[in-house]
């Protein structure tokens, strides 16, 4: 693990402190902690960040987020992997 890929994992943990109870249910906070989990300790989370994708892309769909956050945030998931920022 380098400082970027954790770096990155803090900016996810901070976006589900900040707005997570607010924009997000239970279940989706934790589609997004477990991919952020698998890629930044497992290294292999490649399926999990598919999920994430999935789910920004129906709250942007439902007009619950924005497209930038949701970029924004699938970002900042696929960069907690080995192979950062590759989507």
């Amino acid at each position: 693990m380098d400082s970027a890929r954790a770096q990155a994992y803090g900016r996810v943990i901070k976006t589900l402190d900040q707005i997570g109870n607010v924009k997000l249910t239970t279940d989706e906070q934790e589609t997004i902690r477990t991919a952020a989990d698998a890629l930044l300790f497992e290294g292999d989370g490649y399926d999990e960040l598919a999920a994430v994708e999935d789910l920004v892309q129906q709250l942007v769909d439902a007009d619950r987020w924005t497209a930038e956050s949701g970029h924004q945030l699938v970002d900042d998931v696929a960069a907690c992997g080995p192979s950062a920022g590759v989507r």
